[in-house]
């Protein structure tokens, strides 16, 4: 549905409920302000009500969790918590955590190998994170760790070993151990000369876990140049290092496959490249994708869209990876209270069911054509600097991180929630549910190139 605003935005009542929030919340984790933010009362698809019964359109998917759009796994929560809500993960299980760890096999390692895979559960994507460091730690007896600039990998002591935007890092050097090279994150139009000269002058038999996204999100929605995966498999096969994808992000469809890393080939471009380049840039990039195949990380962390709105993450690994912790004496060296949650995996596996289902790429990809098309429109404007991205998960770089602030609350005021990206705060990033109607995605695509003009 479309947007539908009675009052100002932010409402009386938004406001109110800012005002007794910043009574007692700590004063760093929301922003309050005169124009933000809204408060929400209710979700349903792509749409979201505020407590003033305002209406808008949400193209941020709810930071990535409402994948498949708010409420689709509703269902399955409301079945689970009739019989069972909590369980003990690492002592006494729920069955239904068996069955996640099964599907979450076969979607990953099965899928991409023939053999079985192994998980680790977690509440946050930070979490995911954490577990498959310490996988590697195990695995390789190495600290060392290599990430990449404009990383974003939670904010948990651990993630932020890799945490490639310093802000976010900054302020607690003092407690974090120095054991992680950071080097530049190539940009689709760069190519990858710079970065082997990087690579090539790392220590590698220091280095026991590289963690990267195979597209960067918080990091201004960056696409690495195809071969990229490719040659950080080679170099961690080289050295002995475990790869990481974190996928939390870009998993289940985000990009246009079940995972970004589905679509890197490893390979240069060729001759076969340049000839599909000569059928246009839109058909030619698009039948050069179809072409490609995964590249396998070694561990990969999941979670955002893994359940549709419920608390959990989980690190998958090969097998014999996984296998570096010692079999459980009936202490596990990481776990916690909810790990495993029944309510959780229920939604998870209702969510990996529709993600599995035919057409699910057809759809993906007619919402991603209607946004690539109505964000093609804005590239002659003189205020944006690029448009990129793959599937529905795209970035409008702008000349300031100013100018996107004040784009995304007047989006706001129209209906339609947003939200800047990049470490300068100079990219506004859309990514909406992945079953997004065309009358949403057109109303969205010319209310921003009307508000830019403007």
């Amino acid at each position: 549905m479309l947007p539908k605003i009675f009052t100002n935005v932010p409402g009386e009542k938004s406001l109110a409920w800012g005002r007794r929030l910043g009574e007692v919340e700590c004063r760093n984790t929301t922003f309050l302000s005169e124009d933000w933010p809204i408060f929400w009362e209710r979700a349903e698809g792509a749409n979201v009500w505020d407590v003033d019964g305002n209406r808008f359109l949400d193209m941020t998917s709810g930071f990535g969790v409402a994948g498949l759009g708010y409420g689709f796994t509703a269902e399955a929560l409301r079945r689970q918590s009739d019989v069972l809500m909590h369980a003990m993960g690492d002592v006494h299980p729920a069955r239904v955590k068996v069955e996640l760890c099964e599907v979450l096999s076969q979607i990953t390692y099965e899928r991409w190998e023939g053999r079985k895979g192994k998980c680790l559960f977690g509440n946050s994507g930070f979490e995911a994170v954490e577990a498959a460091l310490k996988t590697a730690v195990l695995a390789t007896g190495r600290t060392g760790i290599l990430s990449f600039e404009g990383g974003y990998h939670g904010l948990g002591y651990g993630a932020l070993l890799g945490q490639g935007i310093g802000w976010f890092r900054e302020p607690f050097e003092g407690q974090i151990a120095k054991v992680t090279e950071r080097i530049h994150f190539p940009k689709e139009s760069e190519g990858l000369e710079t970065f082997r000269d990087e690579l090539g002058r790392v220590d590698g038999s220091k280095i026991g876990a590289v963690l990267v996204e195979p597209i960067q999100g918080r990091g201004g929605i960056i696409v690495p140049p195809d071969g990229f995966l490719h040659e950080l498999r080679a170099w961690c096969d080289e050295v002995g290092a475990i790869l990481i994808f974190d996928e939390i992000y870009t998993g289940f469809w985000r990009t246009g496959k079940m995972f970004a890393c589905d679509w890197e080939s490893g390979g240069r471009q060729n001759d076969e490249d340049a000839r599909l380049e000569s059928r246009g840039p839109s058909e030619g990039n698009q039948a050069r994708l179809e072409s490609r195949g995964p590249v396998v990380p070694d561990l990969i962390c999941l979670g955002k869209a893994l359940s549709g709105g419920f608390p959990i993450s989980v690190c998958v690994g090969r097998a014999k990876v996984m296998d570096a912790w010692p079999e459980s004496g009936g202490e596990a060296l990481h776990t916690s209270t909810f790990l495993g949650n029944p309510m959780g995996c229920a939604m998870a596996l209702e969510a990996i069911r529709c993600y599995r289902s035919q057409g699910m790429e057809g759809v993906v990809q007619h919402a991603a054509d209607q946004l690539e098309f109505g964000l093609s429109r804005l590239v002659s404007l003189n205020v944006v600097k690029e448009v990129r991205g793959i599937g529905l998960m795209m970035g409008v770089q702008m000349d300031s991180g100013e100018r996107v602030l004040d784009l995304v609350k007047a989006m706001l005021r129209a209906g339609v929630i947003a939200l800047p990206d990049g470490p300068k705060g100079d990219v506004l990033a859309l990514t909406p549910p992945l079953g997004i109607s065309g009358e949403e995605m057109e109303f969205s695509m010319e209310l921003l190139k009307g508000l830019i003009e403007f």
